[in-house]
């Protein structure tokens, strides 16, 4: 789970530039927040995400030292990297080797902050 400041511009994010699915989206008056939970296929058999909406939150939140970055297997991650930056996507970490390996990697950035790392398959 990650908490996400805009949920639509979230989820927009996750769904048009990662291909994922919204697959549900449920709002709790009774605590003011919002989950929405996005992934490649169903729940039952493929991990997905939840992003966490607390209505009365307006500013980033401190996305703190604990957690590293999602990560994304994608099968041309230089095509992958030039689509989204096209659409204005964070690439901190353009694609290229792994310093100490082979793997092609790279890393963008949702609306939050969040790091998702590419890997090419």
């Amino acid at each position: 789970m990650i908490r996400v400041v805009d949920l639509d511009k979230s989820i927009d994010f996750y769904t048009r530039h990662l291909g994922m699915k919204l697959l549900r989206k449920k709002d709790f008056p009774s605590g003011e927040f919002t989950l929405a939970f996005l992934g490649y296929g169903d729940e039952e058999n493929h991990t997905v995400i939840e992003l966490t909406h607390n209505w009365g939150q307006k500013e980033s939140y401190d996305l703190g030292t604990g957690f590293g970055h999602l990560a994304l297997g994608v099968p041309d991650i230089y095509a992958t990297c030039a689509e989204l930056e096209k659409e204005g996507v964070n690439i901190p970490r353009k694609p290229g080797p792994m310093q100490h390996g082979s793997t092609v990697i790279a890393f963008i950035e949702d609306p939050d902050g969040y790091k998702i790392e590419l890997i090419e398959r």
